[in-house]
């Protein structure tokens, strides 16, 4: 097993942690969709509201 200094180990990971684009995308997908379940049940729901005139 060989010994890597502290300084080598962070400088990988901080390589690897700027590799990680993904996250972002993710995010902002999860966010879109639960808007849109929000809205799309908000427009069908709104159809069953009775009139009381």
């Amino acid at each position: 097993m060989e010994h890597h200094p502290a300084v080598a180990w962070i400088t990988e990971a901080a390589g690897a942690a700027q590799q990680q684009g993904a996250g972002n995308l993710l995010r902002v997908v999860l966010i879109v969709m639960v808007l849109g379940c929000v809205l799309t049940a908000w427009f069908l729901l709104r159809g069953y509201k009775r009139k009381d005139d």
